[in-house]
């Protein structure tokens, strides 16, 4: 019984293996893929089973360069191909970073797909692949906040409409005034930021372009009346100078003294690709100078080197430290 039940395994995965009209693979082929998955039998067994199985399944044959190569017959109804290990290693590793990013009809079209890699995985026991799929993940670096949670519906909404070019009607929370308004909006664009999701649009009756948390859409609907589009909009370029500020963002000159340890990293990665250290005279501290954008996310990355770094220019960070230190120090004195 269980010669008979890894016969059956084996003609199944076997199936799984064979692609569809017009594309080929051969017999030789489909015998180290069966190698592959644990199934130690000769390229003689392998040409029996696909000759017994022609029939039933619909396989088609061709001869090229002296080997047999098969295939499904076009439109074959029943669908029992198998995916390629590196496809089901790369669906497995995107799966997380994608949910955020595709629009949520074609997650729904990828839903089985991404189980299927799972499942192949799993089941791919001694496979080098599946083991890098067991010892490989990504780690942010410092302190990474848990993603905010985004209503399924919303995003739904969201991602077609600005898929589709179409006009948003959200209730949305503002932070600022802690109450929800009713905001019709006209998408340009999103952006995914660590832990937190950015749809870019402007709102009917204005020009500016405005950013609204995901996690703070309470409702979300897709109309059928087209969007306003904005020819002008570059999200790479609203990036780099209008994410999370106010006013455009300029380049200022990083002047400090930072420790061993901080140099030591620095000297592996860069601030900027504008950077040079320095050596000081009677100290193992060094000179650091770097162009850097002039905007809070760095201000608060130099922030939290503490004791490690002594900023010299700009003199608005200089005097922003100072503040945040004094701070601090009532704080902590109470």
């Amino acid at each position: 019984m269980s010669e008979a039940k890894d016969t059956l395994l084996r003609q199944l995965t076997l199936l799984r293996l064979i692609p569809e009209y017009p594309r080929y693979t051969s017999s030789q082929t489909l015998h180290e893929k069966l190698h592959d998955r644990g199934y130690k039998v000769e390229l003689r067994t392998v040409q029996r089973d696909l000759n017994r199985l022609s029939a039933p399944f619909s396989l088609t044959n061709s001869k090229k360069g002296g080997r047999n190569e098969w295939s499904y017959t076009k439109g074959t109804p029943l669908d029992l191909r198998d995916m390629e290990p590196s496809t089901a290693l790369a669906l497995y590793l995107a799966e997380s970073h994608l949910r955020t990013l595709l629009p949520q009809s074609v997650l729904d079209l990828l839903g089985p797909q991404f189980n299927k890699a799972r499942n192949y995985l799993d089941n791919l026991g001694q496979n080098d692949l599946a083991h890098w799929a067991r010892r490989v993940r990504t780690h942010p670096n410092g302190k990474a906040l848990l993603p905010a949670q985004v209503d399924s519906d919303v995003w739904r909404a969201v991602s077609s409409a600005l898929l589709a070019c179409r006009q948003l009607q959200v209730n949305y929370l503002s932070r600022s005034k802690a109450d929800a308004k009713t905001l019709l909006i006209h998408p340009a664009g999103l952006v995914s930021r660590q832990s937190i999701g950015y749809l870019i649009g402007t709102v009917d009756g204005y020009d500016d372009l405005r950013q609204f948390a995901l996690h703070r859409i309470r409702q979300a609907e897709c109309l059928d009346t087209p969007a306003r589009e904005r020819p002008d909009f570059e999200i790479d370029h609203y990036i780099r100078q209008h994410l999370n500020t106010a006013t455009p963002i300029e380049q200022v000159e990083l002047v400090a003294d930072v420790s061993p340890q901080i140099a030591w990293l620095l000297g592996e990665t860069p601030l900027s690709t504008q950077q040079s250290l320095e050596a000081l005279e009677g100290s193992d501290w060094k000179r650091l100078r770097a162009w850097v954008p002039d905007d809070q996310e760095t201000l608060w990355w130099v922030f939290g080197l503490g004791e490690n770094v002594r900023v010299h220019e700009p003199q608005s960070w200089v005097r922003e430290i100072q503040h945040k230190a004094d701070r601090l120090r009532c704080l902590y004195e109470q």
